[in-house]
């Protein structure tokens, strides 16, 4: 009978990060920290230590030729994962930059052997790497010898009982030549790119040996309590993840808290859900978003609202959201940072919902979320949008979305974008004329699975409320100017 060998998984401290790695990082294994310049590799290393060690397993910091150990911890000690109490007790840190200096490659090795035998840790870190390469080329050694070098020292390396990394800088080309990525049992990839002005800054999983890591380029920010990463939310086989919920959840309904509404949908917006409202500038998206809000309130179900037109004050100007909000029944996202990424979004809303045990989302509105997001994401709004929606309605959230659109008076779409595919159901607002005044009129133009009203109906926004009114066709003789004729009672 066969046994597998069962290898811990160590906890990193880096939100997000272990759902990457498939659960964390492996006990004893050998890693690489790799990326451009600026991109974060020194302070993810920093904060993944100081997370792991204590007193029964400690930690060995090399430098080489990089910045001096005072000077790195300047900096790194203003994070709140820095903890003073662990430097000496459980965290060494040995400058080799001297021994490099010398010249002498096979002195560096021992030394950093005789200090890992001596300190016993349970985790080795090499900053940077790379520096050692870049010296053997600038001294003009033997490539072979350099080779040797970095070969040696990786199989050392993973020879330890300790859990090791390699941080160095290095372009993606050069990796593809490098025996260290050959050895390395796992691989992490930073980047930040510049693109129209906006900063992003991307992980990426290239290896991790026996465990399946989530695959792709994921979004992470330095903020001042550290590295976040906010994995990038995937549908597996192609599939949302609410796809199977659709039947199970059709006889549920959700009210919306508009008298008339409901009846028009057949009976109210099905549980899990996902409704765009799209219409020109006041027609009332807000509004009956606020309504949906308000309704889920009264029957016992918090909402979130992540608003990117308006920012918070403009949004709590509206009497009914500001109480709801007040009264802690309703979350508000804050999106007024800059460059923002679907991913950061979805985790931000995935947290308050689950704080405020939400059944209800609103985002208000798509056109101001296109664009507060960073340019990479925008080039591709409608599939990250996809995969963001499929998260939450897999949750069995049910999602009201708004959404601008130029109202041209002759002709009629139903979404910017041409993303009228993504929603469950589809509510139009317009604007028409009718006796030489400007009316609000909107419809229900689908929902998913269900049968709804095919009228055009009249509607108003009172200090109650929006309040529906009669169907267009009853205005039929005002429009064409001649009065309707009607079936005589015989």
């Amino acid at each position: 009978m066969n046994k597998k060998v069962g290898i811990r998984r160590l906890t990193t401290g880096v939100p997000g990060l272990d759902q990457l790695l498939g659960g964390g990082l492996p006990e004893f294994s050998f890693n690489l920290i790799a990326g451009t310049p600026g991109c974060g590799k020194t302070t993810l290393a920093h904060q993944m230590m100081f997370s792991l060690v204590n007193p029964k397993n400690k930690a060995l910091f090399f430098t080489v030729l990089g910045e001096p150990a005072l000077k790195m911890l300047r900096y790194q000690q203003q994070f709140p994962f820095f903890d003073i109490d662990k430097i000496n007790d459980s965290i060494r840190f040995v400058n080799l930059s001297a021994d490099l200096l010398e010249g002498d490659f096979a002195r560096v090795l021992v030394r950093i052997s005789e200090e890992v035998k001596d300190y016993a840790p349970s985790f080795v870190f090499v900053d940077s790497f790379r520096s050692v390469v870049l010296s053997g080329k600038r001294e003009a050694r033997g490539e072979a010898e350099l080779q040797r070098f970095v070969q040696e020292l990786a199989m050392q390396m993973t020879s330890w009982q300790a859990t090791t990394f390699l941080i160095g800088e290095y372009l993606l080309p050069e990796s593809e030549s490098s025996p260290v990525f050959t050895v390395a049992d796992g691989i992490l990839w930073l980047s930040q790119n510049l693109h129209h002005n906006s900063m992003m800054r991307k992980i990426q999983v290239i290896k991790m040996r026996g465990q399946a890591q989530a695959p792709g380029l994921h979004t992470f920010r330095i903020s001042n309590d550290g590295i976040r990463v906010f994995p990038r939310a995937i549908i597996k086989d192609g599939t949302p993840p609410a796809s199977g919920s659709k039947e199970s959840t059709e006889e549920q309904r959700v009210p919306m808290g508009i008298p008339g509404l409901d009846d028009m949908l057949g009976g109210g917006l099905p549980v899990g859900y996902s409704l765009l409202v799209v219409g020109p500038s006041g027609c009332g998206k807000t509004i009956m978003a606020t309504e949906f809000l308000a309704e889920g309130v009264r029957r016992g179900e918090p909402g979130v609202i992540a608003a990117f037109e308006k920012s918070p004050s403009q949004l709590l100007g509206n009497k009914k959201l500001y109480s709801l909000v007040q009264a802690g029944q309703v979350g508000v996202i804050d999106t007024r940072s800059l460059d923002l990424s679907i991913d950061e979004t979805l985790h931000d809303l995935i947290e308050m919902i689950k704080k405020m045990k939400a059944k209800r989302v609103v985002i208000d509105s798509l056109s101001g979320f296109e664009l507060a997001l960073a340019p990479e994401f925008s080039e591709d709004f409608r599939g990250s949008l996809y995969r963001m929606i499929a998260e939450l309605t897999g949750m069995g959230m049910t999602v009201l979305m708004t959404s601008e659109l130029e109202d041209r008076y002759t002709d009629l779409r139903f979404s910017p974008f041409g993303n009228a595919f993504l929603p469950d159901a589809i509510i139009v607002q317009r604007y028409i004329e009718i006796a030489g005044q400007f009316k609000r009129a909107f419809s229900v133009v689908k929902v998913r699975g269900s049968q709804h009203s095919k009228d055009i109906c009249l509607f108003d926004i009172t200090d109650d409320g929006i309040v529906i009114g009669a169907p267009l066709s009853e205005y039929a003789g005002i429009m064409t100017g001649r009065p309707r004729v009607r079936p005589s009672p015989e």
